[in-house]
């Protein structure tokens, strides 16, 4: 009893209600409460971590570029592979693998 005495004129206190009344109100009611902020950093974090991932594609695409423009012997290996192209009197064969064509004709049915 002598507890909720002491207590009571804090909690009647016309600062304090205000105080929790503002507090209530950014966390919950305002434009940017709390669950958007949460939202909106999570979001940054996945666009930061996409922005790094295509960094290093645009840094690595650079680098083979710089390969290819240095060097014969890369142009020859990527129309190779890229394009399929052959030399004169070159036989080629392709290898598809059947097992992936198999899950995706199970899965359609």
């Amino acid at each position: 009893m002598q507890a909720l005495k002491k207590i009571l004129p804090i909690l009647i206190n016309r600062y304090f209600l205000v105080s929790i009344g503002f507090v209530v109100w950014m966390l919950f009611f305002d434009q940017r409460d709390y669950f958007q902020q949460k939202a909106s950093g999570e979001e940054l974090k996945k666009l930061e971590t996409s922005t790094k991932y295509f960094n290093d594609e645009i840094n690595n695409t650079k680098s083979q570029l710089n390969n290819l423009q240095n060097s014969g012997t890369s142009i020859e290996k990527f129309a190779r592979e890229r394009y399929l192209l052959k030399r004169e009197g070159e036989e080629v064969y392709i290898f598809e693998d059947t097992s992936s064509k198999k899950t995706t004709t199970e899965e359609k049915k």
